[in-house]
């Protein structure tokens, strides 16, 4: 991972409107978003068009919309690329969706694995669904599961990217996945 005090110095120039700041602030943390991304892939759409440096260079489009970067410290950016990569795996997969009951209407021959990539997509969607409930009914909690299942943060790293308590994370972390377990649980037996 890079210098987290050069990552810091980087954050702060390009808030201050120094676009080779931004630039110079990618190339340090490139390897950290790819490790990022593939975390994201390996929890997402198993045979997605969608590849460890696509996903990086989507985050990077959406980085680059930003004006300036806003964040107070690294855990912050962190947590901000894990929830926009998440964010692209999602409107991908809904357009998976959209195009799997006929939305572009291209005729396909069935391959042995198409049904598991449904599946994939299906479950993704699923897990998206349960995190909007949970959001709805505890912002926080649902921030936390981004950051420590998402992207993958420590206690410590989460707590620092919410400015939280480490222990209200370990709390809410503990009840944020009680309520999706049993969100999980509700979808399965309404299908």
């Amino acid at each position: 991972m890079g210098d987290p005090g050069d990552i810091t110095r980087l954050m702060a120039r390009w808030s201050r409107g120094d676009e080779a700041a931004f630039e110079s602030l990618l190339e340090l943390v490139y390897d950290d978003l790819r490790h990022l991304a593939r975390r994201h892939l390996a929890r997402g759409s198993g045979d997605a068009v969608l590849d460890t440096t696509a996903l990086v260079h989507e985050a990077y489009l959406r980085l680059d919309r930003v004006e300036g970067g806003e964040w107070p410290g690294r855990a912050q950016f962190f947590a901000f690329c894990s929830k926009a990569m998440r964010r692209i795996l999602i409107d991908f997969a809904r357009r998976q969706q959209a195009e799997k009951r006929g939305g572009s209407r291209i005729r396909v021959t069935l391959h042995p694995g198409i049904a598991s990539h449904d599946a994939d997509v299906t479950q993704l969607l699923t897990i998206e669904d349960a995190l909007r409930r949970l959001e709805a009914h505890n912002p926080r909690m649902a921030r936390i599961v981004e950051c420590r299942f998402f992207a993958g943060m420590s206690v410590a790293q989460t707590a620092e990217a919410l400015d939280v308590s480490r222990r209200t994370v370990e709390r809410e972390w503990a009840r944020a996945r009680a309520y999706l377990q049993h969100a999980l649980a509700d979808q399965e037996r309404e299908r």
